[in-house]
């Protein structure tokens, strides 16, 4: 059996990231999961795009 699994991608995500978040996070994040439809990995993505928009606004 081939060691990778799973569909074929362009944009792999092999970095993964364990955090602590208080309830109020928490809640935030699990509302907007809800809200929008995705899983918290994508609106954890989408959030880290908007702090990268953020530090070009500054440069």
């Amino acid at each position: 059996m081939s060691p990778r699994t799973g569909r074929p991608t362009n944009n792999p995500k092999g970095k993964p990231l364990t955090i602590r978040l208080d309830n109020e996070a928490q809640q935030v994040l699990d509302a907007y999961c809800k809200q929008k439809n995705v899983e918290k990995g994508e609106a954890v993505r989408r959030g880290i795009k908007k702090l990268k928009s953020e530090l070009k606004e500054k440069e």
